[in-house]
């Protein structure tokens, strides 16, 4: 019981931390580790994707000046 009523608070936090227009679409998902997933496969992108992102974000700390 206590393991469904974790699921369903993980799960919720989850769609709830989602922007208002991909909620709908997430909802689906029927617990947290399959939303969990999905919302990586769609928002965490391939190990390219990554690596540009990163150094992206090396140039701009490298570019900040306080």
């Amino acid at each position: 019981m206590q393991k469904k009523k974790n699921d369903v608070k993980a799960r919720t936090t989850l769609l709830l931390s989602l922007p208002d227009e991909h909620q709908l679409r997430f909802s689906t998902y029927k617990t947290a580790r399959e939303l969990w997933a999905a919302i990586l496969k769609t928002f965490g992108g391939n190990e390219a994707t990554k690596k540009t992102k990163k150094n992206l974000l090396k140039k701009q700390y490298g570019n900040f000046k306080a």
